[in-house]
């Protein structure tokens, strides 16, 4: 991804996103991919009772085990980015699913606590983490206009598996036990190597290596024959090629970029996603508890996950679907502040709901706003960001949402042990969630939305069809990343005494982006008597 020409020495051309062909087969590994990642800490949570009576611990000792693989996923996020800026997404995907997969079958072997955790914990939370990242970079390079949709069809994947893996870890346990069980399920996610190997990257535009060949060709044409010809075609290359590599070594420096926080909209998602994160997965955590206590039997009681899960796998495409559409899409940061405020009010809403009919209501409104925000936390951040520094923009956002899912739970789970009162728990989550929508949506109009009508004013932006903030994050990024080329126009505007040849001449050297005007003498024998027919004021202006 993202390599330069190995003949060339140069950064080739920005491939325009196919929104379809082969990346309906990407969209389908990140669909894997996804589940795995936000499924697998919960589905192992169905072995804890056995790993209790083997290693004669605690339920807080096991729990350990899916809060540290949720830990590797979350705050390996700049980690992740700058393998994924080194060595590219599918040899980083192709080493993760084997990490993850070695990670459980190691922990079958285990003997203690402490080893579990540094296999199935530290070293399947890791694996699974290399995978979830790059496959979200390679979704937003192959979908642009359906890239809502796309979001909203890989975002599913959680639900759907979660649903598959919890009955299929049930029944593994029953059978095999949990050393055969977590062995089976290392051998599943083996299949994390044949998601990663489908992520091949974009095959990049044989355009300019065809204007190089033909430019050649047309300076030998023009310029008399010998070896000025030659010595002035290998200047023009020599230049390009040693600007190029200067190029090419600054940006290689770049292993994890920065300067994205000079980026306001980003700051302000970034903030926004930290309250969020501090009360978004509260109430599903505490959920079965919560209705247990109020008298709902076990069996019912866990049925309200699923009734969640069920939920969520339809409202998280519908919302893809919803934010893809031309009116609403430049508008994206809105509707995720909508889903927000859903999600907090539903909280809010249903704190003293103590009927198991009550409370079915209270999952049906849950996984419907807790699948909208699923389904454009990451759309939201690639409208902002752009795809060209997306990379390095999920993997700080994953660290910021490490540090508070190591605070909102917990915290929440001890104000419980010592108010014994679960209503006030609803409320500070759902109060949370709703201040991060009131806070994303207000500093999104203020900060970026009267930015943006200044900047209108002045210039106004060349319109494709309303400005959405996706392709004015991805404008601004290949303005950053790519050298300006506008001076093919400037070529036209000579006076017609000059010569053909110098014609040409002048047109070839302002296509490969050289000063002609300030060539040196030696330059100037084989060029400089063309040059001096033509405009020269114009010649100056174009540089």
């Amino acid at each position: 991804m993202g390599r330069a020409d190995p003949e060339e020495g140069q950064q080739p051309a920005p491939v325009k996103p196919p929104d379809g062909g082969w990346g309906w087969v990407v969209l389908l590994g990140c669909f894997v991919i996804t589940g795995f990642s936000y499924a697998f800490p919960k589905a192992v949570s169905v072995y804890f009772k056995e790993l209790m009576k083997d290693f004669h611990v605690g339920y807080s000792d096991t729990a350990w085990i899916s809060s540290i693989m949720l830990a590797m996923l979350y705050g390996t996020g700049p980690l992740c980015s700058i393998m994924v800026n080194q060595f590219g997404c599918r040899p980083v995907m192709l080493v993760g699913g084997l990490l993850a997969s070695s990670g459980m079958i190691l922990a079958s072997f285990t003997t203690t606590i402490i080893e579990l955790y540094l296999t199935a914990g530290v070293l399947t939370g890791l694996g699974m983490a290399l995978n979830f990242q790059p496959s979200l970079i390679m979704l937003g390079s192959y979908f642009d206009k359906r890239r809502p949709l796309a979001n909203g069809l890989a975002a599913a994947g959680s639900p759907v598996f979660l649903s598959a893996l919890s009955p299929l870890g049930q029944v593994l346990l029953e059978k095999f036990g949990w050393r055969g069980g977590f062995l089976i399920m290392g051998g599943l996610l083996l299949n994390c190597c044949t998601c990663g190997a489908v992520m091949r990257p974009l095959e990049m535009s044989m355009k300019r290596k065809t204007e190089k060949v033909q430019d050649k060709y047309e300076v030998k044409e023009m310029l008399p024959m010998g070896g000025k010809a030659e010595e002035a075609i290998s200047t023009i290359d020599g230049k390009k090629s040693k600007k190029s590599r200067k190029k090419k070594t600054k940006k290689g420096k770049k292993l994890l970029d920065f300067s994205i926080f000079s980026n306001r909209g980003f700051v302000i998602y970034a903030i926004a996603k930290f309250i969020m994160v501090l009360g978004l997965f509260v109430p599903p955590i505490l959920l079965v508890n919560y209705a247990k206590d109020t008298g709902v039997p076990d069996a019912e009681a866990a049925f309200l996950l699923s009734i969640i899960g069920f939920i969520d796998i339809f409202a998280r495409p519908t919302c893809g679907i919803l934010a893809g559409l031309k009116l609403v899409r430049p508008h994206i940061s809105y509707l995720f502040s909508f889903a927000l405020l859903f999600n907090g009010l539903t909280d809010i809403c249903s704190a003293r709901a103590n009927t198991y009919t009550s409370l079915v209501i209270f999952c049906i409104f849950f996984g419907i706003s807790y699948g909208m925000v699923g389904a454009l936390q990451f759309e939201v951040l690639m409208a902002i960001i752009g795809s060209q520094k997306f990379s390095s923009a999920i993997g700080l956002v994953l660290l910021i949402e490490s540090v508070a899912v190591l605070i909102g739970p917990p915290t929440a789970g001890r104000l419980v042990d010592a108010l014994k009162n679960y209503e006030v728990i609803f409320y500070l989550a759902g109060s949370e969630v709703v201040l991060s929508s009131i806070f994303l949506a207000t500093a999104t109009y203020c900060c970026l939305g009267r930015q943006k009508k200044k900047a209108s004013q002045p210039e106004k932006p060349p319109s494709g069809g309303g400005g959405s903030d996706t392709e004015e994050a991805e404008s601004d990024a290949q303005e950053v990343d790519d050298p300006p080329i506008d001076n093919h126009h400037l070529s036209h505007s000579t006076k017609n005494t000059a010569v053909t040849g110098s014609d040409a001449v002048n047109h070839v050297a302002e296509d490969r982006g050289i000063d002609v005007a300030g060539r040196s003498e030696g330059e100037g024998a084989v060029l400089g008597s063309s040059i001096c027919n033509s405009n020269q004021t114009v010649e100056r202006d174009s540089f």
